[in-house]
């Protein structure tokens, strides 16, 4: 016999898919590796001068999404309906990004990242950053070394949202999902930069560095120290801002009811035993 999972109260939502061993563990080693393949460049030993490519691991990152579905669905999480909520939730976040990316910051995406995520889990919002940034690209013609960098930084944003408080509801959960976006699209801009850095200034030589410049071999506390003036003068003040504005306006005023849409779809996708 199968029962429809239902929240316990309507002012307590709780997630549509909880996470089980093995896609925590799955969830875990992706990010480990995101997060190398972000920081590697301040433990660089390059020349100066010396032209240097980021890590073209686009290969290697979309069989890790399909692991995390693949493990979803092995413990029951992810059905062929939910995967339909996916591909939806990723075609619809493909074509509003292509109204807003490269306008003064503006972003459209990252509010269904955060909905999604609330709603469904942190393994749904891992897999929908991934995918939307995915096919994004292909419509846009962004295919390119930077767009690992970005899937991972938004499947970061989707997994986020998935682990907040669930005791939350109501206009408390609209004010946290505010807060947590403003702070996850700073984040991804910083990780952003991170990625480019080395590469946009270029290497400086020891003892002639600028201040903002990289500085291979350097300590890492000293290049990430130039790191923090390179963003705060570049980013911050711009696209960071206008991100974290655009996605948290979005959140006020689509926000209440794209969860009830949302919610309403994960209690009749999610099929658990009773």
């Amino acid at each position: 016999m199968s029962t429809v999972e239902r929240p316990t109260a309507r002012s307590v939502p709780g997630v549509a898919l909880p996470i089980g061993p093995r896609t925590a563990t799955v969830l875990t080693l992706a990010s480990l590796a995101g997060l190398m393949m972000l920081c590697w460049p301040l433990l660089l030993d390059a020349e100066p001068g010396q032209r240097i490519e980021p890590p073209f691991i686009f290969l290697a990152l979309l069989p890790l999404v399909i692991v995390v579905v693949l493990a979803e669905m092995g413990e029951g999480g992810m059905d062929a309906r939910v995967l339909a909520v996916l591909g939806v939730l990723s075609a619809v976040n493909a074509v509003l990004r292509g109204f807003g990316a490269g306008t003064a910051g503006i972003e459209m995406v990252f509010f269904l990242l955060v909905l999604g995520g609330r709603v469904f889990g942190a393994a749904f919002g891992f897999a929908l950053g991934c995918t939307s940034l995915f096919a994004s690209a292909l419509l846009t013609a962004g295919v390119g070394p930077w767009l690992p960098f970005q899937m991972i930084c938004a499947a970061w944003v989707g997994m986020g949202a998935g682990f907040l408080p669930r005791r939350v509801g109501g206009r408390a959960e609209i004010a946290m999902l505010v807060g947590y976006a403003i702070v996850a699209s700073y984040l991804y801009g910083i990780l952003m930069n991170l990625s480019s850095w080395p590469f946009t200034l270029g290497i400086a030589v020891p003892g002639h560095e600028g201040s903002l410049s990289y500085v291979a071999g350097a300590p890492p506390l000293e290049n990430m120290h130039r790191f923090g003036v390179y963003t705060l003068l570049t980013s911050t003040g711009g696209w960071d801002t206008g991100r974290a504005l655009t996605t948290a306006l979005a959140i006020v005023v689509l926000g209440p009811a794209i969860l009830t849409t949302l919610r309403r779809a994960a209690r009749r996708a999610v099929i658990r035993p009773g």
